[in-house]
């Protein structure tokens, strides 16, 4: 690992910690601003519904290649060069989806949106590079926490852009806010210091895509062409064997895009499988919410709510993630970030069980919800916790990339295995086709099984930190940087 003279900390390093949540919230927010939309895009562009629904799947897709890529470009070449560069992308795609009604344009320009999502790992490394140790958990946790508080923000915002204003305009404001943003980080967040040597393993991120483009389209387009349809089996084959020539190139490269022996512990293994299964348990919420609460009154337990309202269904989780972000920093710091993982996966387990058992009431439906975004925002700030106990902090980036990614390939599979539910569980009602009250409840027991699995591998994960101690924040002494433990206790 190389060392730079080191940049000096911002004065006010709180103002740092706020600007990068901000960035996170802003970037988590453009992955669902869309879902309103949906169902109008046809008629306001001309375009097919399948054409419209690529305005969801691209973002999954460019989020899922980009978000490890650039977490190990920016531990080679400077973090916050890098999460600039992100929120740049960000703007161009908001403008161009602003300027234009064609949906080639569009799903362009929303490609690019989902690129920024490597916003939010690229900010927990800098907190970790650029903190002291006693405030690592606490800001990495709200950072973390961002990715659902956007999608809980999201919805609602969209809602009320498109019931009030012309529908571009939302895209407007999402490019003024990314130039803000920018702004914000040149001038509050500092360069970290820390490097990982060697050359960008190119051949390794080509690989990487490949696999990954492969599996997420056969994901998320396997409802309509069809499970076993030749498209969809030879999507999925081509990933297996991509994935597996992929994976020996890199135990054979000198600086890998993954390093798979550190990513092969148990301590990283399992937490990047938690971190599917509670991106998995998570997005089910999301999901659902709002379709359920609006679906008509003659279904016998929809609520025949407004786009806004069913929006807002969401937003008190979003709150409540902002508030139980340092609480979870708390646990975590005391007992151990395993113990607060574990406690989440109970939560949300619990969350849908209530959701089972209220769904024709308004406030129970809200209440619900709200537990499931309590628990996922312990989650979110713990895994990033579990991941920097267990990678040096050489490669903290790339690990946190690799975590992310993981997060969105569970909410892939969530969004897959709610389609094809409610689209196979219908009956007629006031004359239309609707999902039966037992299809959601499904939704929600598997989300529940999800969490419960989380919480079985969240048992198994080691407790005690790494012998050598390179995990957790940074301390500052005589100009150089050292990694700092992160306590362990479970």
């Amino acid at each position: 690992m190389t060392a730079p003279a080191p940049v000096a900390a911002p004065d006010h390093p709180r103002f740092a910690v706020g600007v990068l949540a901000f960035c996170g919230v802003v970037v988590a927010i453009m992955q669902t601003i869309v879902v309103p939309l949906l169902p109008h895009i046809p008629e306001l562009t001309g375009a097919t519904p399948a054409a419209a629904s690529w305005l969801v799947t691209v973002t999954l897709l460019t989020g899922a290649v980009f978000t490890p890529v650039l977490g190990r470009v920016g531990d080679m070449y400077g973090k916050r060069r890098v999460l600039v560069a992100s929120l740049v992308v960000l703007v161009a795609g908001s403008v161009l989806c602003a300027a234009s009604s064609h949906i080639g344009l569009l799903i362009a320009g929303r490609a690019l949106q989902g690129a920024a999502i490597a916003v939010v790992p690229l900010g927990i490394s800098i907190l970790r590079d650029e903190l002291p140790p006693e405030r690592v958990l606490s800001a990495v946790a709200l950072m973390s926490s961002t990715l659902g508080i956007g999608a809980a923000v999201g919805l609602p915002l969209a809602a009320v852009v498109i019931e009030n204003f012309e529908w571009h305009t939302m895209f407007w404001v999402s490019g003024v806010i990314g130039i803000v943003d920018i702004a914000l980080v040149l001038r509050f967040v500092p360069e970290s210091p820390l490097r990982s040597r060697g050359r960008f393993d190119v051949l390794g991120a080509l690989g990487l895509t490949a696999a990954l483009v492969c599996l997420l389209l056969a994901v998320t387009q396997g409802g309509g062409w069809g499970w076993t349809s030749v498209r969809t089996l030879g999507l999925l084959v081509a990933a297996l064997v991509i994935a597996l020539v992929w994976g020996a190139y890199e135990l054979r490269v000198g600086t890998p895009m993954v390093d798979l022996r550190v990513s092969a512990r148990p301590a990283v293994l399992l937490t990047n499988v938690a971190a599917l299964l509670i991106g998995f348990a998570f997005y089910a919420n999301s999901l659902v919410t709002a379709q359920m609460v609006q679906e008509p009154k003659a279904t016998g337990y929809g609520l025949g709510a407004s786009l806004v309202v069913s929006g807002l269904c969401l937003l008190p989780g979003g709150v409540t993630m902002v508030a139980l972000s340092p609480v979870s920093a708390r646990i975590s710091a005391k007992h151990g970030p395993r113990t607060s993982l574990a406690l989440a996966a109970g939560i949300i387990a619990v969350g849908y069980v209530v959701r089972y058992f209220t769904s024709h009431s308004l406030w129970l439906i809200i209440a619900g919800a709200t537990v499931v975004s309590a628990g996922t925002a312990i989650a979110y700030s713990a895994l990033p916790a579990l991941v920097m106990r267990g990678v040096p902090v050489s490669e903290t980036g790339a690990a946190n990339g690799l975590n992310t990614l993981m997060r969105s390939v569970g909410q892939a599979f969530c969004s897959a295995t709610v389609a094809a539910v409610l689209a196979n569980m219908t009956f007629l009602a006031a004359g239309r086709e609707a999902p039966t009250l037992g299809a959601y409840r499904l939704v929600f027991m598997i989300a529940a099984g999800a969490a419960v699995l989380a919480l079985g591998v969240t048992l198994c994960l080691p407790g005690r930190r790494r012998s050598d101690g390179t995990v957790g924040g940074t301390r500052r002494s005589s100009g150089r940087t050292r990694a700092m433990p992160i306590q362990e206790g479970a």
